[in-house]
């Protein structure tokens, strides 16, 4: 049995780079977001928070940071805030993503993901919608996601 994931990074945000080493661990389980190089700052039920610097590998043609970063960090902490939110016996998948370029996206970047609506427990499948917004250092929102988080039972027909 594997450590549930809010436990882990209970015990590891407590020690001087355990947020590193937590957001490490996720991108070994999960080695595509490694590219973005993100750092989990905040896990708890119903929030995760995210940064992703701003760098060469991240940038696109225009000097900004790409798109499809902006995408994959939206998704990263969408998707672990769903996980440490679930209740026992339930499980997700993402099912969509609607997303908004609000701003040039530069420099250090914060992502902050929640529910649309509680979480909850149940015997057929739902979709939980999941806004995550990222802001620029200034507090600017460059970007916004809509996740359709399909939440069903883990034994079950959803």
């Amino acid at each position: 049995m594997t450590l549930p994931l809010l436990t882990l990074y209970r015990r590891l945000a407590r020690w001087p780079g355990g947020r590193w080493l937590f957001t490490r661990a996720v991108c070994f389980k999960a080695p595509y977001f490694a590219s973005i190089r993100p750092c989990i700052t905040v896990l708890e039920a119903g929030r995760c928070e995210g940064t992703l610097a701003d760098r060469r590998a991240v940038r696109n043609h225009l000097g900004t940071v790409h798109a499809i970063a902006l995408c994959n960090l939206a998704e990263l902490t969408g998707g672990l805030m769903t996980d440490a939110s679930l209740p026992a016996g339930m499980r997700w998948i993402p099912k969509g993503m609607q997303v908004r370029y609000l701003a040039k996206a530069r420099g250090r970047l914060h992502a902050v993901a929640v529910p649309e609506r509680p979480i909850a427990s149940g015997t057929v499948g739902y979709e939980l919608p999941v806004r995550v917004g990222i802001s620029d250092a200034a507090g600017t929102e460059v970007f916004v996601a809509h996740i359709a988080m399909w939440v069903s039972p883990r034994h079950g027909n959803g």
